[in-house]
């Protein structure tokens, strides 16, 4: 059985080679990997901090791809350099544009390895860039499409931070420092469970962040989870980043089939580690995640129930209409149903906006990643879990009055 300590990231945190050279690309180092590439072609010690200082700002401020365009360093070493190394991103395999201005990229670093990262424009005044931590999943999470990909391996953190590069590349946000722009904030939403990779992820974070670089502030960055209890409190302590939670259900007999992972830690374990998250308070809430399924999650009941659930701590709740996929066997619920849900949250002090579909047309909404050619899922088998998941619920009617209601469907 997996781990927390699951390792299947190769290659650390620096940059993959690209396929056309081999050489390693500094895009997406951390600095004391530039200055071990540095030392390695001859720069003495003695400047090895400034001389990375420049490239790190060259390569994360300016966003450079061509070592001439270092005008501060000498010709000598840039020449070193272009012999050892690039500047190259991961190949851009696919680039889709949405009717609705979303973009997404299908990013190849390597044979085999491909991944999704998508730009959400005009997010409340911001653009967000959702980006992906594996290659795959093993969560398994009924309702989305990524879960139905198997777990190839976890991403460098060079390959985290090139999704961000990328997305720069394309939106034209070079320099850095330029204002207004529309790349604003990063979510770990994408394909993978942030937490199962959280070395790389923390050292992407630490680049992305960087003040002389890319600087995107830490508040801006949130990092979701399907809740991987042990490493939530790292996640805090380590990164400074708001948390998310792919929550979905309200017990724990309805969340074992839609969010398989609780099966090892169920609710109670899991908002415990959220109540102790660094930081929680009312200026850093906790975001919910809660895809709304037809008749699965989405009564007044429910709606009640989640409100328990969340009492006493600081947060807000997405409601997520769910985007259809291929063989999903789910259906999303309708407009009334979910005003009605995100109405009683509201009223319980919660803030609770809809989440407006972005980029279905391409594949590229919440649920919808995925980096090979479509497995269907047996609806039937979806329908046998779901069955044997209210059976086991309402064995447990003898539950407190005031326990999350057991029935997966829910009534009021």
């Amino acid at each position: 059985m997996m781990t927390v300590s699951l390792d299947l990231a190769r290659g650390g945190v620096g940059a993959p080679a690209t396929p056309e050279t081999a050489l390693p690309s500094l895009a997406g180092m951390g600095m004391e990997a530039l200055k071990a590439h540095l030392a390695s072609i001859g720069v003495e010690e003695k400047k090895l901090k400034m001389r990375a200082a420049q490239l790190w700002r060259w390569i994360y401020d300016a966003g450079v791809t061509d070592f001439d365009a270092i005008t501060n360093v000498a010709k000598e070493v840039r020449a070193k350099l272009a012999a050892t190394a690039t500047l190259a991103r991961p190949e851009v395999v696919e680039r889709l544009v949405s009717k609705d201005g979303t973009r997404k990229w299908l990013i190849r670093s390597a044979p085999g390895i491909e991944f999704e990262t998508v730009f959400i424009p005009d997010v409340a005044g911001s653009g967000a860039l959702c980006v992906s931590s594996q290659v795959g999943c093993t969560l398994n999470c009924s309702f989305c499409h990524t879960g139905t990909q198997k777990l190839v391996r976890n991403l460098t953190a060079a390959e985290i931070v090139a999704q961000v590069m990328i997305a720069r590349d394309d939106l034209g946000e070079w320099p850095s420092t330029q204002d207004p722009r529309q790349l604003t904030n990063i979510v770990f939403m994408g394909m993978g469970e942030p937490l199962y990779n959280l070395d790389n992820v923390a050292a992407a974070i630490d680049i992305i962040c960087d003040p002389e670089g890319i600087a995107i502030g830490r508040r801006r960055i949130t990092v979701s989870t399907s809740g991987v209890v042990p490493e939530i409190a790292r996640l805090g302590r380590e990164t400074g980043t708001m948390l998310a939670i792919s929550l979905h259900a309200t017990n724990d007999a309805l969340r074992d089939v839609l969010v398989p992972l609780n099966k090892k830690y169920p609710l109670a374990e899991l908002m415990a580690a959220i109540r102790n998250y660094p930081g929680l308070n009312n200026a850093k809430r906790v975001t919910f995640e809660y895809v709304m399924l037809k008749g699965i999650n989405d009564s007044p009941a429910e709606a009640r129930a989640l409100v328990r659930l969340l009492a006493g701590v600081p947060a807000k709740v997405n409601l997520i209409p769910f985007n259809p996929w291929p063989g999903s066997g789910y259906e999303c619920s309708d407009r009334r149903t979910i005003d009605a849900f995100a109405d009683i949250v509201r009223n319980a002090g919660y803030a609770s906006p809809v989440r407006t579909p972005r980029g279905r047309d391409i594949l590229a909404a919440c649920g919808q990643l995925r980096s090979e050619s479509v497995k269907t899922r047996a609806s039937v088998a979806l329908a046998e879990r779901l069955a044997a998941a209210e059976a086991k619920a309402e064995s447990a009617d003898a539950a407190p009055a005031n326990a999350a209601p057991a029935s997966a469907v829910g009534a009021d």
